[in-house]
């Protein structure tokens, strides 16, 4: 590599100004309509995620679990906890999926990352809610609310309000029972303003997680570091073949250097480019792993699977980098960028739920990248690597993800180099 040489005294060429370029206004134009167009896609696509959770929100799964064994009370048909779980099941508002379980299929559930938390009638409930009408009473009713943090802070939170706000409302309705039962006719102020709203609310964490693990949001940071390991890499590793292939000039600082142009087809560079992604990203996923478990402690079990898993999954980013730059030229690395971090990070449904964000964002899931791997490093992370935790389609989706990125970087190689279409190196005129 040198230095560019400085021209002769005797130099007549002419060199241009920047004050005589700036009054360009095609110079402009490109930049301009890009960046403009850029700042506009991003600050619609992640606002338009994130915005509004609360009046997007529909259909969050959370669990109801009566275990209430009561008798009804008097001039009921059912006792409280059927009442409560009718009114929850028959909600209207769409915000949650309440989903009546047992205790075991629950807290099966919780443990698979298929319900955001669930609400638990306890056996006693009606029994101890009729003694407060009664001398004999000790204790008010609990309802308990069953939070699971895996599932990250935000759904997790949004399950926790919506599971106590209809327990409030079903206290204020089983208060509205007692107050006209006929028993508590004669109760003094400081007993009608308990059975006005009579039962108790406790929380408890549902399906525990490590205090290492970001309120449950680990999972997706570490999902982010994948993703961008394999696609910055990919994007290096394209960028310095084609430099040392003498297809890109290397350039730092005042120093620039053009190697010799290697003649080569467009199929047998991206074949080098992806065998030495391979290669590369066994380094950089031991790395990740040694940086966030090793030195900073991360919260991980299943070590040996979590990194099988994170090698294949920064490894299909990495392929997929390489067949669009060979599909797209230079614009490969945006539009790259686009499929694998732009759409990605508003579509993971790790940070903000699907249940919570607009239906485009839910169509995007389906297929985005970021909430395939996601999904899959928390089934590992968080519920015991376990398959119907969403782990079984994570690792479908990264063979199918590497599959789709070699057919189509591979067919449209072969399709350029049939058609002729090799690439060229721009020569420095004299």
């Amino acid at each position: 590599m040198a230095a560019d040489s400085t021209p002769p005294a005797d130099d007549s060429r002419v060199r241009a100004s920047a004050a005589a370029l700036l009054r360009r206004p095609k110079l402009w134009l490109v930049p301009t309509v890009l960046c403009g167009l850029l700042a506009f896609l991003l600050s619609m696509l992640y606002m338009g995620g994130i915005v509004n959770p609360n009046g997007e929100l529909h259909g969050l799964p959370i669990g109801i679990v009566n275990a209430d064994q009561g008798r009804p009370l008097p001039g009921q048909t059912t006792n409280l906890g059927t009442q409560v779980t009718r009114s929850l099941t028959a909600d209207t508002s769409g915000k949650a999926d309440w989903q009546p379980l047992t205790r075991a299929e629950a807290q099966d559930r919780l443990a698979s990352g298929k319900i955001y938390g669930a609400l638990v009638v306890p056996a006693d409930f009606t029994t101890t809610t009729a003694t407060l009408t009664t001398a004999n009473a000790t204790t008010r009713p609990t309802l308990t609310v069953l939070t699971n943090p895996g599932m990250g802070s935000l759904g997790s939170s949004l399950a926790s309000r919506i599971t106590q706000q209809a327990a409030q409302q079903a206290s204020l309705a089983i208060g509205m029972q007692l107050m006209d039962s006929p028993a508590t006719a004669g109760a003094d102020a400081t007993t009608r303003l308990v059975l006005a709203d009579p039962v108790a609310v406790a929380t408890q964490v549902g399906h525990p997680i490590g205090e290492h693990s970001g309120l449950g949001l680990s999972a997706f940071y570490y999902t982010l570091l994948l993703v961008l390991a394999g696609f910055l890499g990919g994007n290096v590793i394209s960028n310095g073949v084609d430099t040392a292939l003498g297809y890109a000039d290397n350039e730092i600082g005042p120093w620039h250097a053009r190697r010799p142009t290697v003649p080569i087809s467009r199929t047998q560079t991206l074949l080098l480019k992806m065998v030495m992604t391979a290669g590369i990203t066994l380094l950089t996923t031991t790395l990740v792993m040694i940086a966030t478990v090793g030195i900073l402690g991360m919260d991980a079990s299943h070590l040996p699977l979590l990194w099988i898993y994170s090698y294949c999954a920064s490894l299909a980013v990495g392929l997929g980098v390489q067949a669009i730059n060979a599909a797209f030229g230079g614009i490969g690395q945006l539009v790259s960028m686009f499929v694998f971090i732009v759409l990605g990070l508003p579509s993971s449904g790790s940070t903000v739920p699907l249940e919570a964000v607009p239906g485009f964002y839910r169509f995007l899931s389906l297929f985005e990248p970021m909430r395939q791997l996601s999904v899959g490093v928390r089934a590992i992370l968080f519920f015991d690597a376990r398959a119907d935790a969403g782990l079984t389609r994570s690792w479908i989706m990264i063979a199918v993800g590497a599959a789709v990125a070699l057919l189509f970087g591979l067919t449209m190689t072969r399709y350029y180099d049939r058609k002729g279409l090799h690439r060229f190196t721009p020569q420095p005129s004299d």
